[in-house]
């Protein structure tokens, strides 16, 4: 759908692809929720969206990516275990903590030297982020303790002029990602999400790739 957009979406994508380049914050439908997003390589544009979701600084935000093949461009290393569970799960609920690249900017992982990365489920981040040419701050569209939204109104509603564009659109809600950090190559699941904890571990006891 948005390898090659066209009508009102193509015209929403060109505008939010500018907007993004231009350091702007961009609210888009995922496969869950709203995502609140920017150039995730832009310090500037990422502590505005710490700003329009009053999320406090010590919490790290989550980044986006288009495919698995461009893990390595924002991962430091990438153990076998998390790219078998790259290349089962993605695009998907999946999300994988690994040693972040030197281009991420410290602001964006909380001055951590992990950094939390997926790939979506849904055309339009992918999209943005291959237009983009860089990763997408993937939080969701929300204020800091508050339900998630779903619909471009929600969005328009709860931050009436703070996003500088809003893509139009709905997200089907559902489950979150399931987290799986990997310390010493070793993966560890520190959010049970849409993918069962046991599927994760089950699939690197297969692969020979933990204990």
């Amino acid at each position: 759908m948005c390898n090659e957009p066209d009508g009102e979406l193509a015209r929403q994508l060109g505008a939010a692809t500018r907007v993004l380049r231009g350091g702007g914050i961009v609210a888009y439908p995922t496969d869950t929720v709203y995502g609140l997003g920017c150039n995730a390589l832009n310090s500037i544009a990422v502590v505005r969206v710490y700003e329009v979701k009053k999320r406090p600084r010590h919490l790290a935000l989550p980044i986006l990516i288009p495919e698995v093949g461009q893990l390595p461009s924002v991962a430091r290393s990438v153990p076998r275990a998390a790219m078998a569970l790259a290349e089962r799960f993605w695009p998907g609920a999946l999300t994988l903590v690994l040693p972040k690249q030197d281009r991420i900017p410290d602001i964006v992982t909380a001055r951590c030297d992990r950094v939390a990365v997926r790939v979506p489920a849904h055309p339009v981040p992918a999209f943005l982020c291959r237009a983009l040419g860089a990763p997408l701050i993937g939080t969701s569209a929300n204020l800091h303790g508050m339900p998630s939204c779903r619909t471009a109104r929600e969005v328009r509603r709860h931050f009436a002029g703070e996003v500088d564009l809003v893509i139009d659109g709905e997200s089907p809600g559902g489950v979150e990602s399931t987290v799986v950090d990997f310390k010493e190559d070793v993966p560890e699941v520190i959010r049970e999400g849409a993918i069962a904890k046991e599927t994760i571990l089950q699939i690197c006891r297969e692969a020979g790739l933990c204990a």
